[in-house]
Protein backbone atom coordinates (compact mmCIF):
# COMPACT_ATOMS: atom_id res chain seq x y z
CA UNK A 1 0.00 0.00 0.00
CA UNK A 2 1.45 3.01 -1.07
CA UNK A 3 2.14 6.14 1.32
CA UNK A 4 2.33 9.83 1.14
CA UNK A 5 5.33 11.71 2.16
CA UNK A 6 4.65 15.40 3.04
CA UNK A 7 7.00 18.41 2.91
CA UNK A 8 6.58 21.90 3.43
CA UNK A 9 8.07 24.28 1.15
CA UNK A 10 8.66 27.91 2.11
CA UNK A 11 9.38 31.08 -0.12
CA UNK A 12 11.65 33.80 1.36
CA UNK A 13 12.51 37.18 -0.53
CA UNK A 14 10.44 36.42 -3.66
CA UNK A 15 11.79 33.12 -3.95
CA UNK A 16 11.88 29.29 -3.48
CA UNK A 17 14.41 28.38 -0.29
CA UNK A 18 17.14 26.26 -1.05
CA UNK A 19 16.10 24.06 2.06
CA UNK A 20 12.90 23.33 0.50
CA UNK A 21 14.72 21.69 -2.00
CA UNK A 22 16.92 20.16 0.38
CA UNK A 23 13.96 18.95 2.34
CA UNK A 24 12.60 17.38 -0.80
CA UNK A 25 15.39 15.64 -1.30
CA UNK A 26 15.19 14.10 1.96
CA UNK A 27 11.82 12.81 1.74
CA UNK A 28 13.07 11.51 -1.63
CA UNK A 29 15.50 9.65 -0.01
CA UNK A 30 12.71 8.37 3.00
CA UNK A 31 10.21 7.03 0.74
CA UNK A 32 9.58 3.63 -0.57
CA UNK A 33 9.08 1.99 -3.96
CA UNK A 34 5.51 3.28 -5.54
CA UNK A 35 5.29 5.80 -2.58
CA UNK A 36 3.59 9.48 -3.51
CA UNK A 37 6.09 13.09 -2.16
CA UNK A 38 3.10 15.68 -1.91
CA UNK A 39 4.97 19.53 -1.50
CA UNK A 40 2.54 21.45 0.08
CA UNK A 41 3.10 25.93 -0.13
CA UNK A 42 1.39 28.52 2.46
CA UNK A 43 1.24 32.21 1.63
CA UNK A 44 0.04 34.65 -0.69
CA UNK A 45 0.56 34.39 -4.44
CA UNK A 46 2.50 30.75 -4.90
CA UNK A 47 1.20 30.75 -8.36
CA UNK A 48 4.97 30.83 -9.91
CA UNK A 49 6.48 29.01 -6.85
CA UNK A 50 4.19 25.66 -7.08
CA UNK A 51 4.76 25.84 -10.73
CA UNK A 52 8.89 25.43 -9.85
CA UNK A 53 8.26 22.81 -6.99
CA UNK A 54 6.34 21.02 -9.76
CA UNK A 55 9.47 20.66 -11.71
CA UNK A 56 11.56 18.73 -9.34
CA UNK A 57 9.75 15.04 -9.64
CA UNK A 58 6.74 15.70 -6.77
CA UNK A 59 3.84 13.75 -7.04
CA UNK A 60 1.33 16.55 -5.75
CA UNK A 61 1.46 20.88 -5.08
CA UNK A 62 -1.01 21.64 -2.85
CA UNK A 63 -0.84 25.40 -2.14
CA UNK A 64 -2.97 27.68 0.45
CA UNK A 65 -3.29 30.62 -1.49
CA UNK A 66 -4.61 33.63 0.41
CA UNK A 67 -3.90 37.56 1.14
CA UNK A 68 -4.35 36.81 4.84
CA UNK A 69 -1.03 34.06 4.51
CA UNK A 70 0.69 37.10 3.72
CA UNK A 71 2.87 36.82 6.02
CA UNK A 72 4.05 34.06 8.47
CA UNK A 73 1.54 34.00 11.85
CA UNK A 74 2.12 30.58 13.65
CA UNK A 75 -2.09 30.40 14.19
CA UNK A 76 -3.32 31.32 10.19
CA UNK A 77 -0.56 28.77 8.96
CA UNK A 78 -1.28 25.83 11.09
CA UNK A 79 -4.90 25.96 10.31
CA UNK A 80 -4.07 26.19 6.74
CA UNK A 81 -1.26 23.11 7.48
CA UNK A 82 -3.51 21.12 9.61
CA UNK A 83 -6.58 21.40 6.38
CA UNK A 84 -3.56 20.07 4.06
CA UNK A 85 -2.97 17.38 6.42
CA UNK A 86 -6.22 16.12 7.03
CA UNK A 87 -6.80 15.97 3.39
CA UNK A 88 -3.14 14.36 2.17
CA UNK A 89 -3.26 12.34 5.21
CA UNK A 90 0.39 11.88 4.95
CA UNK A 91 2.85 9.01 6.74
CA UNK A 92 5.56 11.79 7.44
CA UNK A 93 5.80 15.27 7.56
CA UNK A 94 9.35 16.90 6.48
CA UNK A 95 10.24 20.87 7.56
CA UNK A 96 12.96 22.65 7.10
CA UNK A 97 14.72 23.66 10.29
CA UNK A 98 14.17 27.23 10.05
CA UNK A 99 12.47 29.45 12.65
CA UNK A 100 9.35 28.64 10.86
CA UNK A 101 9.68 24.72 10.83
CA UNK A 102 10.86 24.77 14.09
CA UNK A 103 7.59 26.36 15.19
CA UNK A 104 4.92 25.08 13.23
CA UNK A 105 6.60 21.09 13.20
CA UNK A 106 6.15 20.58 17.29
CA UNK A 107 2.93 21.07 16.72
CA UNK A 108 2.10 19.58 13.81
CA UNK A 109 3.56 16.59 15.97
CA UNK A 110 1.66 16.97 18.87
CA UNK A 111 -1.94 17.06 16.64
CA UNK A 112 -0.51 13.96 14.57
CA UNK A 113 0.50 12.53 17.95
CA UNK A 114 3.40 11.77 15.96
CA UNK A 115 7.04 11.34 16.93
CA UNK A 116 9.68 14.08 15.76
CA UNK A 117 13.03 14.60 15.20
CA UNK A 118 15.07 17.87 14.67
CA UNK A 119 17.58 19.40 13.18
CA UNK A 120 18.49 16.40 11.23
CA UNK A 121 21.68 16.39 8.83
CA UNK A 122 21.79 12.93 7.05
CA UNK A 123 19.12 9.98 6.79
CA UNK A 124 19.95 6.76 5.30
CA UNK A 125 18.17 3.05 5.04
CA UNK A 126 18.87 0.04 6.80
CA UNK A 127 17.39 -3.35 7.22
CA UNK A 128 15.33 -2.20 9.86
CA UNK A 129 14.57 1.62 8.32
CA UNK A 130 15.08 5.20 8.17
CA UNK A 131 17.54 6.31 10.52
CA UNK A 132 18.79 9.71 11.56
CA UNK A 133 21.64 11.36 12.31
CA UNK A 134 21.53 15.15 14.06
CA UNK A 135 24.11 16.61 16.04
CA UNK A 136 24.42 16.98 20.18
CA UNK A 137 26.35 19.20 22.44
CA UNK A 138 26.98 21.98 19.62
CA UNK A 139 28.57 19.61 17.34
CA UNK A 140 30.48 17.37 19.48
CA UNK A 141 28.54 14.60 19.48
CA UNK A 142 26.04 12.93 17.01
CA UNK A 143 23.33 10.24 17.90
CA UNK A 144 21.48 8.09 15.18
CA UNK A 145 17.65 7.83 16.00
CA UNK A 146 14.74 5.75 14.46
CA UNK A 147 10.77 6.35 14.60
CA UNK A 148 9.36 2.86 15.61
CA UNK A 149 5.96 3.64 14.41
CA UNK A 150 4.53 6.43 12.20
CA UNK A 151 3.41 9.26 11.27
CA UNK A 152 6.48 10.75 11.90
CA UNK A 153 7.78 14.37 11.64
CA UNK A 154 11.37 15.64 10.92
CA UNK A 155 13.31 19.27 10.40
CA UNK A 156 16.10 18.90 8.04
CA UNK A 157 18.98 21.35 8.84
CA UNK A 158 20.16 23.68 6.38
CA UNK A 159 23.26 22.81 3.79
CA UNK A 160 23.76 19.39 5.27
CA UNK A 161 21.56 17.20 2.71
CA UNK A 162 22.22 18.14 -0.94
CA UNK A 163 19.41 19.78 -2.65
CA UNK A 164 16.85 17.51 -5.01
CA UNK A 165 17.63 18.44 -8.79
CA UNK A 166 14.83 19.16 -11.33
CA UNK A 167 12.98 16.49 -13.21
CA UNK A 168 13.13 17.45 -17.26
CA UNK A 169 9.28 16.89 -18.29
CA UNK A 170 8.43 16.74 -15.04
CA UNK A 171 4.60 18.50 -14.38
CA UNK A 172 2.95 17.69 -10.78
CA UNK A 173 -0.21 17.76 -9.75
CA UNK A 174 -0.94 21.45 -8.61
CA UNK A 175 -4.12 21.89 -6.21
CA UNK A 176 -5.71 25.02 -4.67
CA UNK A 177 -6.42 24.27 -0.76
CA UNK A 178 -9.48 25.72 0.18
CA UNK A 179 -8.54 27.97 3.04
CA UNK A 180 -11.42 31.03 5.52
CA UNK A 181 -9.24 32.48 8.05
CA UNK A 182 -10.97 32.23 11.18
CA UNK A 183 -12.90 35.13 13.07
CA UNK A 184 -11.18 34.69 15.96
CA UNK A 185 -7.39 35.24 15.24
CA UNK A 186 -5.43 35.59 18.89
CA UNK A 187 -2.93 37.75 16.67
CA UNK A 188 -2.53 39.52 13.34
CA UNK A 189 0.28 40.57 11.30
CA UNK A 190 -0.07 43.70 9.75
CA UNK A 191 3.62 43.80 8.96
CA UNK A 192 7.01 42.78 8.84
CA UNK A 193 10.17 45.31 9.00
CA UNK A 194 13.28 43.81 8.39
CA UNK A 195 16.04 44.91 10.59
CA UNK A 196 18.64 43.59 8.68
CA UNK A 197 18.57 42.12 5.17
CA UNK A 198 21.03 41.00 2.89
CA UNK A 199 21.55 39.35 -0.78
CA UNK A 200 21.88 35.96 0.69
CA UNK A 201 20.45 33.85 3.34
CA UNK A 202 22.67 33.42 6.37
CA UNK A 203 21.34 30.44 6.96
CA UNK A 204 21.78 29.08 3.78
CA UNK A 205 24.72 30.89 2.12
CA UNK A 206 27.41 28.73 0.64
CA UNK A 207 29.85 31.24 2.33
CA UNK A 208 30.10 33.40 5.59
CA UNK A 209 31.88 36.60 6.50
CA UNK A 210 32.03 36.85 10.03
CA UNK A 211 33.02 39.52 12.51
CA UNK A 212 33.57 39.71 15.93
CA UNK A 213 34.58 42.63 18.38
CA UNK A 214 37.75 42.92 16.94
CA UNK A 215 35.87 44.76 14.21
CA UNK A 216 35.51 47.21 16.69
CA UNK A 217 32.52 49.59 15.22
CA UNK A 218 29.87 49.34 13.19
CA UNK A 219 32.14 51.04 9.61
CA UNK A 220 34.82 47.78 10.72
CA UNK A 221 31.86 45.50 9.21
CA UNK A 222 32.67 47.55 5.71
CA UNK A 223 35.31 45.80 5.20
CA UNK A 224 34.00 42.33 5.46
CA UNK A 225 30.45 43.44 3.63
CA UNK A 226 32.71 44.17 0.66
CA UNK A 227 34.29 40.94 0.58
CA UNK A 228 31.32 39.20 1.32
CA UNK A 229 29.76 41.14 -1.90
CA UNK A 230 32.74 39.82 -4.18
CA UNK A 231 31.79 36.18 -2.93
CA UNK A 232 28.34 35.98 -2.98
CA UNK A 233 28.14 35.61 0.86
CA UNK A 234 26.39 36.21 3.53
CA UNK A 235 27.83 38.44 6.73
CA UNK A 236 27.90 36.86 10.27
CA UNK A 237 28.94 38.20 13.53
CA UNK A 238 29.23 36.67 17.14
CA UNK A 239 27.24 38.20 20.09
CA UNK A 240 30.19 40.14 21.21
CA UNK A 241 30.00 42.08 18.18
CA UNK A 242 26.46 42.40 18.47
CA UNK A 243 26.01 42.94 22.44
CA UNK A 244 28.77 46.11 21.75
CA UNK A 245 26.00 47.54 18.83
CA UNK A 246 28.70 46.89 15.86
CA UNK A 247 25.82 45.31 14.14
CA UNK A 248 21.91 43.83 14.52
CA UNK A 249 21.20 40.48 16.35
CA UNK A 250 19.89 39.47 12.93
CA UNK A 251 23.25 38.89 12.06
CA UNK A 252 24.19 36.81 15.50
CA UNK A 253 25.97 33.03 15.20
CA UNK A 254 26.20 31.01 17.79
CA UNK A 255 24.14 29.21 20.50
CA UNK A 256 22.27 31.72 21.16
CA UNK A 257 21.97 32.92 17.65
CA UNK A 258 21.71 30.87 14.15
CA UNK A 259 23.62 27.74 13.18
CA UNK A 260 25.25 27.75 9.90
CA UNK A 261 27.41 25.22 8.07
CA UNK A 262 28.48 26.59 4.65
CA UNK A 263 31.29 25.53 2.63
CA UNK A 264 33.43 28.17 3.83
CA UNK A 265 33.53 30.62 6.76
CA UNK A 266 35.23 32.84 7.14
CA UNK A 267 35.78 34.39 11.05
CA UNK A 268 37.25 37.61 11.29
CA UNK A 269 38.36 39.09 14.89
CA UNK A 270 36.38 36.27 16.61
CA UNK A 271 38.31 34.65 19.20
CA UNK A 272 36.03 31.34 19.13
CA UNK A 273 33.89 31.15 22.21
CA UNK A 274 33.06 28.16 22.86
CA UNK A 275 29.23 29.74 22.55
CA UNK A 276 30.26 30.99 18.86
CA UNK A 277 31.39 27.86 17.68
CA UNK A 278 28.61 26.23 18.53
CA UNK A 279 26.66 27.74 15.87
CA UNK A 280 29.69 27.42 12.95
CA UNK A 281 31.54 24.20 13.81
CA UNK A 282 30.48 22.16 11.40
CA UNK A 283 30.89 24.47 8.56
CA UNK A 284 33.33 22.11 6.07
CA UNK A 285 36.19 25.18 5.81
CA UNK A 286 36.88 27.35 8.51
CA UNK A 287 39.00 30.30 7.68
CA UNK A 288 40.26 32.66 10.41
CA UNK A 289 41.66 35.97 10.79
CA UNK A 290 42.84 37.53 13.97
CA UNK A 291 46.12 39.16 15.61
CA UNK A 292 46.29 36.80 18.63
CA UNK A 293 47.85 33.65 17.61
CA UNK A 294 46.10 31.75 20.68
CA UNK A 295 42.98 32.62 19.95
CA UNK A 296 41.39 29.67 20.49
CA UNK A 297 39.55 29.40 17.07
CA UNK A 298 43.19 28.89 15.54
CA UNK A 299 41.88 24.95 17.14
CA UNK A 300 38.72 24.61 14.82
CA UNK A 301 40.16 26.46 11.69
CA UNK A 302 41.44 24.56 8.66
CA UNK A 303 43.39 27.68 7.68
CA UNK A 304 44.74 30.27 10.00
CA UNK A 305 46.48 34.21 8.85
CA UNK A 306 47.57 35.67 12.10
CA UNK A 307 47.35 39.52 10.66
CA UNK A 308 44.91 42.28 11.62
CA UNK A 309 41.89 42.18 9.96
CA UNK A 310 41.75 45.92 8.45
CA UNK A 311 45.20 44.95 6.50
CA UNK A 312 44.35 41.36 5.74
CA UNK A 313 40.64 41.58 4.50
CA UNK A 314 40.89 44.32 1.73
CA UNK A 315 44.14 41.95 0.52
CA UNK A 316 41.85 39.07 0.13
CA UNK A 317 39.44 41.06 -1.14
CA UNK A 318 41.00 42.40 -4.07
CA UNK A 319 42.60 38.97 -4.69
CA UNK A 320 39.33 37.45 -5.18
CA UNK A 321 38.20 40.29 -7.42
CA UNK A 322 41.26 39.11 -9.59
CA UNK A 323 40.75 35.30 -9.57
CA UNK A 324 37.40 35.75 -10.21
CA UNK A 325 36.95 38.49 -13.01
Amino acid sequence: MSQTYMIVAEVRGGKLRQVSLETLHAAALAKGEGDRITAVLIGHQLAEFAQELSGYGVDQVVTADHAGLAHYNPDTYFAALSEMIDAVQPCAVFFGHTSTGRDLAPQVAARLGAGQISDVIALEKDSSGLVFTRPLYAGKAFEKKRFTQGPFVVTIRPNNISAAAAVPGSQAEIVQAAYVPAADLRSVVKDVVHKASGKVDLTEAKIVVSGGRGVKSQDGFKPLEQLAEVLNAAVGASRGACDAGYCDYALQIGQTGKVVTPEIYIACGISGAIQHLAGMSQSRIIIAINKDPDAPIFQVADYGIVGDLFEVVPLLTEEFKKALA
